[in-house]
This record gives structure tokens, sequence and C-alpha cells, in this order.
């Protein structure tokens, strides 16, 4: 699947369950029938059997793909059902406007006003899309504008690298700001703080119930984006939530010496 017809996906299995309890329904179905929802939103369908292919994989590694027998046409049916559910439930509403096509704006913007051996050197980009993806895995997309995710992860991306904009200090506005000029920096620290807790989840433990409990419900302090001070009273520092999103920067030390990390 493209990437838009992943988020659709995403956001609508995180729509649905912000109308019906967790409990009340299967989530892994629903995450079944929000795929094949998905691909026909965005308009890149699915067959039910790769679905259902994808999904008997995922619980039954070393197994066999299903017979088309009674298990599987009732299991296609259920997804079929479902499907029908989530439209009600959703109540039709199933197309949304995602962060993609604003983060590559920012991104080419961006790519123009640095330096080209910075820009080279350091991978930006394919980190902000790797962060954006991540911020699927949770309620972002349903709390906060698209424009909003899209500075969110250029700007822990450009963090997370040491890389300054060109005349930010003597600039006016923060060049987030001027990218989207609705948005704010408590917005954005909010967003940081849920990206970085998302990584602190194993892949193994990485439950429903596990990822929407933890994406945190009010601003954190993050001292990388000059919030609070680098430590609080507790003892809690921005490294100790940042050991989670630690990215290969390497600098070369000398002539003739390995590649040492930061």
């Amino acid at each position: 699947m493209r990437s838009v017809p992943i988020a659709t996906a995403c956001t609508i299995y995180h729509k649905f369950f912000c109308e019906i309890n967790l409990d009340t329904y299967d989530p892994y179905l629903v995450a079944m029938s929000s795929l094949y929802l998905a691909g026909k939103v965005e308009e890149q369908h699915l067959r039910t059997r790769d679905i259902i292919n994808v999904s008997n994989r995922y619980f039954h590694p070393g197994g066999e793909p299903l017979e088309l027998d009674s298990r599987f046409w009732a299991l296609r049916d259920s997804i079929v059902q479902c499907e029908l559910l989530m439209l009600r439930v959703l109540r039709f509403q199933v197309s949304f406007q995602h962060p993609h096509k604003y983060l590559l704006h920012y991104l080419v913007s961006l790519k123009n006003w640095l330096n080209r051996y910075s820009w080279q050197r350091t991978p930006i980009s394919v980190t902000a899309w790797a962060l954006l993806r991540d911020s699927y895995h949770g309620g972002l997309c349903l709390r906060f504008r698209a424009q909003h995710i899209a500075v969110a992860v250029l700007h822990l991306a450009l963090q997370a690298y040491g890389v300054e904009v060109p005349a930010e200090a003597e600039a006016e506005k923060p060049w987030w700001q001027v990218r989207c000029l609705v948005t704010t920096l408590p917005s954005q620290s909010l967003i940081t703080l849920c990206l970085i807790s998302f990584r602190f989840i194993p892949w193994t433990q990485r439950s429903p119930k596990a990822l929407v409990q933890a994406c945190p419900k009010k601003p954190g302090m993050l001292g990388c984006l000059g919030t609070a001070s680098p430590r609080r009273c507790d003892g809690w520092s921005p490294e100790d939530q940042l050991g989670g999103l630690v990215l290969c920067c390497w600098r070369r030390a000398g002539e003739g010496d390995d590649l040492l990390p930061l």
C-alpha cells in the first residue's frame, strides 16, 4: 500500500475507536476492515484474500495460507460486515486531510533554504517521513491539524540532528510559524512528546490499548524546544525522553579514524 492509503486506514481505525469502546469489538478485525475500506477510499483496492493472508501470517508466522474453506469465507464475511458497521459509526465520513502534502512542501522549501552540504550530510527528509509514519501509531491524526503535525515532525527531525535554519536567530518569527501561521509552540511540544512516547513501547507490546494510553493528554516539558529548563525538580529531564529517539548522528573524528558516535 502507498503511504496515504495506510494513513487513511490508521485514521479510520483510530476514529472508529473514538466512537466505540475498545473492548466492544475485536481490534484486529477492525484493523483488517480499515485496510479494506481505506483501499476503496484512496482508490487502491485491496483483495480481501490478500488482507486475510497477511493477517493470518501475522498471527501464525510459520503457518500456511488459509484454504478456501468455510473458515476463510466466514472471516471474509466478517471483514465486509465490519466495514459496513464502521461506515455507519463514522457516518460515512472517511475522507481525511493528511500531513503528507504539507510535509513535502515544507521539505522542498527548507531544502532550498539550507546549506546544500548540511542537507546532503543529514537524512532530514528520511527522518521526517519516518516520524510522520510513527505518528499514526496513535490518535495524533485526529487531535491535531495536518499542518501542525507536518511542522512538528520536521522540527523534531531538525532538532535530532542539530541542524539550524539559517537566520533563524535574527528572524521575527521562527521558521515553523512562517510556514504554518496558526500553529503554536505548546501544540508543537505536545505533538513531539506524543511521538517520543510511542517509541518507548516495544514492538512486541504495541497492543491497541498500549498505543492509546501512550499519547499524553497535556503538554509536556521539552527542553529541546525551549519550553522548559533542562531538568525539573522531580529529576525528569529531556534526555530521559529523547533516549528513545536516538538517531545515528556521526562525525569523523580525524584523519584515518573510524566514524564515532556523537
